[in-house]
């Protein structure tokens, strides 16, 4: 992960100030929204885990309706920018008493009046920003401008929202121009790398009028105002549901049809569609990666960088989609097996910007098999000469089919495959990956667990009426038994989480990664609203509300709620922050703790832990890639809490020329040094019977990476491709390889060289 890319990722994300509101397909009038609102309320005072009723008291002076309110404000306008403090005080008198009786009134006026006030506000601070831009910014004066503002008092008034919004769009103007600057000098190495006879520079912007500073901030508000103008009653009702839900824990949440349908897609690993991955890009939805296997990939016609500009439905007329919410343009893109889209493509590759291209293809079903369980074999070499198979199993989540009518999938299952031939392979240690795992089935992490231990308890869970009950394996039967490392980081959280303690209370595993992970304790049930509307109010496909029923609990008897799960071998990562977790997110629920449970432990992790904390330790010191990682996390650290950003451009260009030249002397100190002796196999579920695994190389980045940033030109990128490096994982190798010998076992000689 780059420092820069990641800072600067999370400063534009706060620059752009306002995030629009999840739209929700047509659910009836609004009158049967206010049915699913009163619904949706019933279900979260009955069944929540916290059993608070709407004009409960939560905090001194504070109902559960007013924190619905608040969150509600805090949804629309996240970073405090548009609503003032007197538009605040006034919608607390006026709503803030009543909105527990409007709510179960089925009144959801407050709700829009809201939503009126915050577009109005949106619409004038559009309009004054068209005039900012036309300043003529000297950016040479010692000003800077707060990126982070959720935690900021709301401007007292205008004047004062005037004064923060003009160091922001400054800002934003000093961004855009070194942006340009980063894309001319990337297209001036380009052609001089090309050796182009011409000297033109080459188009890259893909026929596309080219925008200047000015343009681009300006259109970037002007598109934000047009998707809040497309929200309608029934999307503005969404977003209100899901801030009453939040207001009760933050993983409570209603879903709309449409985040339902993806959310099941999610569980699923499939869809049916056209095998597309979309980004917004200066109005149009572009393709950023065409699915493996997928209806387009398979039609040859789409291609990557191509710009959708309309989308027909069979034969039927075309629907311009430029400056369109990405999502609803998904939704016209996705549709039922066998049936035909047709897009209308400003192609990328195309020598004429104006001509468009129409490409038919057929829906099919699409298998999303980037998030599917992955495998890897690393081969080492020791010190002393001596060769170790180790086997890696990526989990990028814990998926089900659910029982929602999706392809059959099960992580369990899958898991079973891969680690069937990692065996045939003759690995002599398995690490299981869930960094970034946000977990999933609780089923599954069950299951799963079942796998590495004998028959027993492997987590335990509270109801709101303080009954306890016990989610066991069942099956005495083992599937590895050999020393097992799971791998997590700040962001393996839930599912991840039940997985990894079970394993660590039993002995069986040793934790390694961030000091502790994400923190999530709770589980939750999907309510469809359709089946608990008064039958005079059916709304066909109605959305679905994600309850919070339970807290889950170690077999220990403490819970990994707020605490997550506290790693046995700490390796130093960029992810390894105070704000990120369950702590840093609204409303979560205590950490308590229940009875342990008794149960056998199996495994000699716990024994051999000081032996292997002591030899990682002392490589993590000498490691150079560790120094970088403190190095870049204590700097990240500290720009975090500047929370500001200079509006200086020599300043601004001081640090990227900082930055670059960082990370050139890194790039060159890494061409003298050698990595990890490691040879490495790649194994998926399609190639988990091939006769022979393929090589791969380690140095790649994955292909879904959270940190890495594709969207925007980085200034301080050095000239030559930066290789990709995981020393977390090449540690983890290494203290599996310390963990094989410190048994004692004989390496493996005969390697399996097919599948069964």
């Amino acid at each position: 992960m780059k420092l820069s890319a990641l800072f600067r990722r999370t400063a534009l994300a706060v620059l752009l100030a306002a995030a629009p509101a999840a739209a929700a397909p047509d659910a009836g009038t609004d009158g049967k929204m206010g049915e699913v609102a009163s619904t949706v309320a019933r279900m979260l005072e009955s069944a929540h885990y916290s059993r608070q009723r709407l004009n409960d008291e939560v905090e001194p002076g504070i109902t559960q309706a007013r924190k619905a309110l608040d969150r509600y404000l805090e949804l629309l306008d996240y970073n405090r920018l548009f609503f003032t403090q007197e538009d605040i005080e006034e919608f607390t008198k006026t709503y803030g008493d009543r909105l527990q009786n409007d709510i179960m009134l089925s009144d959801l006026s407050a709700a829009h009046r809201i939503y009126d006030r915050f577009l109005e506000r949106v619409a004038a601070r559009v309009d004054k920003i068209k005039k900012l831009v036309e300043k003529d910014f000297t950016f040479d004066s010692d000003r800077t401008a707060q990126i982070n503002r959720d935690k900021a008092p709301w401007p007292a008034d205008e004047a004062e929202a005037d004064a923060i919004w003009e160091a922001r769009v400054e800002a934003e103007m000093l961004q855009a121009i070194l942006a340009e600057r980063a894309l001319e000098e990337a297209a001036a190495k380009k052609n001089q790398d090309q050796d182009d006879a011409s000297g033109t520079v080459a188009d890259n912007n893909g026929g596309l009028p080219k925008r200047t500073p000015k343009e681009q901030v300006q259109r970037r508000y002007e598109r934000l105002l047009k998707s809040l103008q497309e929200e309608n009653r029934e999307d503005q009702a969404s977003t209100f549901l899901s801030a009453l839900a939040q207001s009760y824990d933050p993983h409570s949440e209603y879903m709309s049809q449409r985040a339902l349908d993806n959310f099941n897609i999610q569980m699923g690993l499939s869809l049916v569609g056209i095998g597309a991955e979309l980004r917004s890009e200066d109005g149009y939805a572009k393709i950023q990666r065409l699915v493996p296997g997928g209806p387009a990939e398979r039609g040859g016609k789409l291609k990557v960088n191509d710009r959708i500009v309309a989308v027909a439905q069979g034969d039927g007329e075309f629907e311009d989609v430029v400056d369109m919410k990405l999502d609803k343009v998904v939704e016209r893109i996705r549709g039922k097996k066998g049936t035909t889209v047709r897009l209308q493509v400003l192609s990328a590759a195309s020598l004429d910007p104006s001509k468009l291209d129409v490409i038919p293809i057929v829906r099919d079903e699409v298998k999303l098999k980037d998030e599917e369980a992955k495998a890897q074999i690393i081969d080492t070499t020791g010190d002393d000469g001596r060769e170790t198979r180790v086997g890696i199993i990526t989990l990028p989540s814990f998926y089900a089919d659910m029982g929602r009518g999706g392809a059959p999938k099960s992580t369990t299952r899958d898991v079973t495959a891969l680690l069937n031939r990692l065996k045939r392979e003759g690995i002599e240690g398995l690490i299981i990956d869930l960094r970034r795992d946000s977990g999933g089935s609780l089923e599954e992490a069950v299951r799963l667990t079942g796998l590495f231990i004998p028959k027993g308890p492997v987590v335990l869970a509270k109801d709101t009426n303080g009954s306890i009950s016990e989610m066991k394996d069942p099956d005495p039967g083992v599937l590895w038994d050999g020393p097992l490392i799971v791998l997590m980081n700040r962001l393996s959280a839930s599912a991840s989480e039940i997985f990894a303690a079970a394993l660590q209370d039993y002995g069986r595993a040793i934790v390694v990664g961030d000091e502790k992970s994400f923190g999530k304790g709770t589980v939750q049930t999907l309510l469809e609203v359709d089946r608990f509307l008064p039958l005079f109010a059916k709304a066909r496909q109605s959305g679905a509300v994600k309850l919070t029923i339970q807290k889950f609990y170690r077999i220990k008897g403490g819970s990994t709620q707020l605490r997550g799960v506290a790693s046995d071998i700490v390796l130093p990562s960029l992810t390894d922050q105070p704000d990120v977790g369950e702590g840093a997110l609204k409303n979560p629920l205590a950490y308590d703790e229940v009875p342990a449970r008794s149960f056998a432990p199996y495994g000699n992790a716990d024994e051999l832990l000081p032996g292997l904390r002591a030899a990682s330790e002392a490589r993590v010191a000498r490691n150079p890639e560790f120094a970088y990682v403190l190095e870049d996390r204590a700097r990240l650290q500290e720009r975090i809490e500047e929370n500001s950003v200079s509006l200086n451009k020599r300043e601004r260009l001081a640090e990227i020329e900082e930055e670059k030249t960082r990370r050139e002397t890194r790039l060159a100190e890494r061409k003298t040094r050698r990595g990890p002796a490691f040879a490495a196999l790649e194994v998926t579920l399609d190639t988990v019977k091939a006769p022979e695994l393929q090589p791969v190389a380690l140095d790649k980045p994955p292909k879904r990476s959270s940190f890495e940033d594709t969207d925007e030109p980085d200034p301080s990128a050095p000239d030559e491709e930066e290789p990709y490096v995981d020393p977390v994982r090449d540690e983890a190798v290494l203290i599996m390889q310390d963990w094989i010998q410190l048994e004692g076992k004989p390496p493996v000689t005969a390697r399996a060289g097919a599948a069964e």
